[in-house]
């Protein structure tokens, strides 16, 4: 009888062979802290405003994750937060389907509504059911801001629409998410450190993964050893955090590896295809994907060769790997994205392997996955010290079914080359499992 998931072992082997850190020591806890948020929010306020005289509406969710530290799913419902300009606390503008959340965190004040389409006429929580025309929920938004007193001094994440504002004869608002956005692209040690934490569990389930297929089981599926996967990390993930589920504690906690895959589906950057192949029938396969803790964390990718390779395939394999070398050494502050990129691209054309070239090197990592800044040829941003960036100058020939795609997350130094996150290898020792 095979082993079930739960039950097989992680070799030696594998854990023996991760690299050493690089530096970052991983978070005790499972989120950032509200005092981290709060002084988030005070340098954002600084930023917009050095005296401190203008409020700031964010609705932007990304933006109302990292200054305000509430974790709330956001659908077509409204959501959006003032951060007033003396540092108080928050004041809120909610669908009630919210309101367990929003006024259990930092909470200063607020405004609800129903659903949407709302009634003008009240809501059943009221005793009250009465079918009207829905009231526009900006309208709805920009009429409480007017009578909150925010408007006359406002700088918005989101432009809000011309109409609403007509209505209270103002103009449109400074637009600040740009600074939102810059402040969020440079990564604080906090989230440095929860950040290592995830890839710590990230290093776990890849050497378990490897394990796997070193089992060489017959029958195995990609399909069924992403599912594996994501339930035996998972496991570790919740065990380690303990038996609470109190709302504000396992936020941000993300397992996605729905991008393993075996055999010809490889050769094809961002597949449509149903990603369903025996492994031990296929030459090669990825296991991919993303896990974040808090919101920090990224991607952790390593292209496995599951037979000797042809001299074709190991080069493509061999000038991705050294590209991705390359790329840690090229990430340094002071140097724009477009430079960066140039370098990566110089170094794919010089190896004679342009035409398998798809797609930009990199992209920015943040809490909502990709953000800028780009390393993409087009890209005219300085690097900073704490920028975090995916690891993909990857090489891919669809007609063939093969291809090649390494990722990691490195972060951008002070001084030097940037450091990686993972303790995976870029070996052939780690990578190059086929049997002579």
């Amino acid at each position: 009888m095979r082993e079930t998931a739960g039950d097989a072992p992680r070799s030696p082997a594998s854990g023996e062979l991760l690299l050493e850190p690089e530096g970052y020591a991983p978070a005790d806890g499972f989120r950032l802290p509200l005092e981290w948020s709060k002084g988030r929010a005070a340098a954002l306020l600084s930023a917009v405003d050095p005296d401190r005289r203008t409020d700031v509406l964010l609705v932007d969710p990304w933006n109302i994750v990292y200054y305000t530290g509430l974790w709330a799913l956001t659908t077509e419902r409204l959501l959006a937060v003032v951060l007033p300009a003396d540092g108080g606390p928050p004041v809120w503008f909610y669908p009630y389907l919210d309101h367990e959340l929003v006024t259990t965190w930092w909470y200063g004040d607020g405004e609800s509504y129903f659903d949407v389409p709302d009634s003008p006429h009240g809501s059943p929580r009221a005793g009250v059911a009465v079918a009207a025309p829905g009231v526009p929920p900006w309208q709805w938004l920009v009429d409480h801001l007017a009578r909150r007193g925010h408007l006359g001094r406002l700088a918005t994440d989101t432009a809000l629409p011309e109409s609403a504002l007509r209505v209270h004869g103002v103009a449109q608002p400074a637009h600040v998410g740009t600074v939102c956005l810059r402040q969020r692209m440079s990564k604080t040690p906090e989230e440095l450190a929860l950040a290592t934490r995830a890839y710590r569990y990230f290093d776990e389930v890849h050497a378990w993964a490897r394990d796997r297929l070193l089992q060489r089981e017959p029958g195995l599926t990609d399909s069924r050893l992403r599912l594996e996967m994501t339930g035996w990390i998972t496991d570790r993930i919740m065990a380690d955090h303990g038996p609470g589920r109190a709302p504000h504690t396992t936020v941000g906690i993300n397992v996605d590896l729905g991008w393993v895959r075996a055999g010809a589906v490889t050769g094809y950057p961002h597949p449509n295809q149903a990603r369903y192949a025996v492994i031990q029938d296929s030459r090669t396969i990825q296991i991919s994907g993303i896990i974040q803790i808090g919101g920090c964390g990224g991607e952790l990718y390593r292209p496995y060769l599951l037979r000797p390779p042809t001299p074709f395939e190991a080069e493509l394999w061999t000038v991705t790997r050294d590209t991705c070398l390359l790329l840690k050494d090229a990430l340094r502050a002071g140097r724009t994205g477009g430079e960066v990129a140039q370098d990566v691209h110089r170094f794919q054309i010089a190896a004679g392997v342009q035409e398998y070239v798809a797609t930009r090197p990199s992209h920015g990592q943040g809490m909502e996955g990709h953000q800028p800044p780009y390393i993409s040829l087009g890209e005219t941003t300085v690097l900073e010290p704490g920028m975090c960036f995916s690891v993909e100058p990857g090489l891919y020939d669809p007609a063939g079914g093969f291809g090649v795609n390494f990722s990691d997350t490195f972060v951008v130094q002070p001084d030097g080359p940037a450091r990686q996150l993972s303790r995976l290898p870029w070996s052939e020792d780690w990578c190059w499992l086929g049997q002579p």
